[in-house]
């Protein structure tokens, strides 16, 4: 089949498994052929090998995310190694980020700790945009923590960037002026896409019974340890347990910021600096 013959074909077998079927079709072809997709529209009529190709639209019809066929997602300008077993980067993170690196830019803050790095995006955009910023990311499982080390060996930010392996940042010795986050905080009998539930690493994403309480123990942890500020993403639904909990803690002040849909997707605490040991 000729390049547009086979892009139509794809497209039909993945109508009911994405939203941009020519997209990612046209994605994993190129991917494929190890050609940009500006080749696919220039040389439409040239016969293709499409073996593997067959495999990788195959891989995508039993829902297995593009990022994991291809090995790699985009978060910001750059390209992130992921596999199974490490959470893909969201878009909605990016906002997280920006407001991290407002509040480390604002206080002048030095060193930094993130719980759950996962595929390390978080940290190696923090590092990159702070040069001078140290940074502690932490993980429970070895997976994310073998993929974070091959992301940020490849920018080079291993003088920036620490791994743990930590249940979330017990094993964080030095002093940190700022804890951020995106933790699991999906309740455990919430009903995931297959593409997410079947494929993306549940201890990743699911935070508990009712969903919110890891994000509390986080909570209580860097209160605890006199961290000043904490930068978390949450579920949708969590804005009101959430401040009802700080409420009862004691914290300085809480702000909850939007996703790009307009959900709420996460808060901003900054704490008073004491330790009330009666509250944790």
């Amino acid at each position: 089949m000729t390049i547009r013959e086979t892009i139509n074909w794809a497209k039909e077998e993945l109508k009911d498994v994405c939203e941009r079927p020519q997209y990612e079709a046209e994605l994993l072809l190129a991917y494929a052929l190890k050609k940009d997709r500006t080749y696919l529209i220039m040389y439409d009529n040239t016969e293709a090998d499409i073996e593997e190709y067959r495999k990788y639209i195959q891989r995508r019809k039993e829902y297995e995310p593009y990022e994991y066929i291809v090995g790699e997602a985009s978060f910001y300008d750059v390209e992130l190694c992921v596999e199974q077993g490490v959470l893909i980067p969201r878009p909605e993170t990016e906002i997280l980020v920006d407001l991290v690196a407002n509040i480390i830019e604002k206080e002048k803050i030095t060193s930094i700790a993130e719980i759950g790095v996962g595929s390390g995006a978080i940290s190696i955009m923090l590092a990159k945009k702070f040069p001078s910023l140290k940074i502690v990311a932490t993980d429970i499982c070895d997976t994310p923590l073998k993929v974070a080390k091959l992301n940020i060996d490849k920018y080079n930010l291993n003088r920036q960037i620490e791994l743990k392996k930590s249940n979330l940042i017990d094993e964080v010795s030095r002093s940190i002026e700022l804890v951020v986050s995106n933790p699991p905080y999906i309740a455990d009998d919430f009903v995931l896409e297959s593409n997410v539930i079947e494929y993306e690493p549940k201890e990743a994403l699911f935070g508990g019974r009712i969903g919110d309480e890891l994000l509390k123990q986080i909570i209580l942890d860097v209160k605890k340890r006199g961290i000043k500020w904490l930068a978390c993403e949450m579920g949708y639904d969590q804005r009101e347990p959430i401040l009802t909990f700080v409420n009862e803690v004691g914290v300085q002040s809480i702000e909850f910021y939007k996703d790009l849909a307009k959900l709420d997707r996460g808060f901003i605490i900054q704490f008073n600096g004491e330790i009330d040991e009666k509250k944790l």
